[in-house]
């Protein structure tokens, strides 16, 4: 039995093979790790059957449907479309010929390799795997009824699909192939090679039967070719076969060897299996045959441990800069890993500062913990109205709001949002004043300053803690500008009137001095 969950409007794909249970839920554990907010940690178990699979809802909060029908329990047939919270699949059944074989060399002709296939279909339940080594040749040595051999490699290979959907990552995913490609194959070595973006392949994995790291590099002729080629190779004498030249190949003294793609989705291949022996021992074609099959559960296995390792990275990166940015500007840098150049970059970025007005005098009055709950509700609101307008919260200093529009992503009304998002944190804080004063608690007043230019962008620090911000000289002047602000006021430069799509009301202040400036800088005060 073997059936794919394709999304719906989604970019999810899981391979469903052998009867199962198989797990679905947000949860990077289960095999069918569907990471949204819809989606409960352990959401629903699925069984697969000869007419579909069978579907237990896990109690999850936003339920199980079939058709748009909810269960708790159901089956659903091939060509059904099943909903887990608000994620939508299709239910297909996958039907796979037999894999061919490869050709064995001769010195006449160039062999023909057998072409890769992804999976085989399995019927029914099966016993365990017997033993800890020993070839596959080895285990179906005493049977003779070729039907009751095609049951036994089955039932092998349903184990190793089993054991595969264990690991916990991608690491510990390589190891366990490595580990069953001995338990079922009388080979001395066995490696692993993923491909990179560009394709190339990179070892991952390079170990002998004893689990120890195997000595020698593989032979790059006989890897390049499986994976250009998408072709599983069989080589019962690999000194003299005229496809592979490598001076590895001699040097190791390689007897016999066999190296399959390891194809995904899109028919893209992730790397190649590849397994050899030094001594008299060699590989047969049923060797071959199993190595093929056995690669296809490895690859399924092995890109979804890829996505489900990309989706929580994504998750833990988007989770890191919703405390500073806006959740869809974190979305937008979370799946855009080049949105923030590593070092910084120049950008024209509008910047606020917001500071509380007599502060000080006001701690000294209050307890600790009623100053600390004062300003967790008050810094909640002011962040609040700075993601409203889709800024990015710089840091907080002291008592002081540093907001930024333009760094990493920007927008071409940066200081319009700006503006508003000014003129809304003043409005917020009147709410909150009129709430405090009702409860007999102190009230808090703010001034604001507003300017416009070119920064720089970056992540500063050093080696222990780096931290993304914005530095330059018009950051500088939006510091001065707060703090000439009075309580209660907005004060923006020249620069940042100009750049206003839709200016508020505003009145022009007498030109002020500023803090290491030559000249006297025009001010202008927002008037409300």
């Amino acid at each position: 039995m073997h059936y794919r969950l394709i999304g719906v409007g989604n970019e999810f794909k899981f391979e469903l093979i052998g009867a199962g249970p198989h797990n679905v839920g947000r949860a990077v554990t289960n095999e069918c790790a569907v990471v949204d907010p819809t989606v409960s940690r352990k959401h629903a178990e699925l069984r697969l059957t000869e007419t579909g699979i069978e579907i237990a809802d896990a109690g999850s909060s936003n339920g199980t449907f079939v058709n748009g029908v909810q269960i708790t329990n159901g089956h659903a047939a091939p060509g059904a479309e099943i909903t887990f919270g608000k994620v939508v699949f299709r239910l297909e059944q996958v039907v796979v010929p037999k894999p061919a074989a490869a050709v064995p060399p001769t010195a006449q002709s160039k062999p023909a390799a057998a072409t890769i296939v992804r999976q085989i279909p399995q019927t029914g339940e099966f016993g365990a795997l017997k033993g800890d080594s020993g070839s596959i040749n080895k285990q179906l040595a005493g049977e003779v009824d070729p039907a009751e051999k095609d049951r036994r490699k089955l039932a092998i290979l349903l184990e190793v699909a089993k054991g595969l959907t264990k690991a916990t990552d991608v690491h510990g995913l390589l190891v366990k192939i490595a580990e069953y490609a001995f338990q079922t194959l009388e080979a001395d070595r066995c490696a692993i090679l993923l491909t990179d973006r560009d394709g190339h392949l990179h070892p991952q994995i390079s170990r002998d039967r004893r689990g120890e790291a195997a000595s020698g590099d593989v032979p790059q002729s006989i890897v390049t070719q499986a994976v250009v080629d998408k072709v599983a190779i069989l080589t019962d004498d690999a000194g003299g076969d005229q496809r592979f030249t490598g001076q590895s190949i001699v040097l190791q003294k390689v007897r016999s060897a066999m190296c399959v793609p390891l194809i995904g989705s899109e028919n893209r291949a992730l790397g190649v299996l590849y397994v050899d022996n030094f001594s008299l021992k060699r590989f047969g074609e049923t060797d071959l045959d199993f190595l093929i099959a056995f690669s296809g559960i490895a690859a399924v296995a092995l890109e979804n441990g890829q996505f489900a390792e990309r989706i929580k990275a994504e998750m833990l990166a988007r989770s890191n800069f919703e405390r500073f940015f806006t959740p869809h500007l974190a979305a937008r840098i979370a799946s855009s890993p080049d949105a923030v150049k590593l070092g910084g970059d120049k950008r024209r970025v509008a910047v606020l500062f917001s500071d509380i007005r007599g502060f000080t005098a006001l701690s000294e009055t209050m307890s600790a913990d009623s100053m600390a709950k004062l300003l967790t509700e008050y810094f909640t609101e002011m962040v609040e109205c700075v993601f409203r307008h889709g800024g990015t919260l710089d840091k907080f200093i002291g008592d002081a709001v540093m907001a930024q529009w333009g760094a990493p992503i920007g927008e071409p009304d940066d200081c319009d949002r700006a503006m508003m998002a000014a003129m809304d944190m003043m409005d917020e804080l009147d709410r909150l004043n009129a709430r405090w004063q009702n409860e007999g608690r102190p009230t808090l007043r703010i001034g604001i300053g507003l300017n416009v230019g070119e920064v720089f962008a970056g992540n500063i620090g050093s080696d222990r803690r780096l931290e993304y911000t914005v530095i330059g000289d018009p950051v500088n002047i939006s510091s001065r500008l707060c703090g000439a602000a009075a309580a209660g006021e907005i004060l923006i430069s020249d620069d940042f009137r100009s750049a206003l799509g839709t200016p508020p009301p505003l009145e022009a202040l007498p030109p002020m001095e500023l803090k290491g400036k030559s000249q006297a800088l025009p001010v202008f005060r927002v008037r409300r």
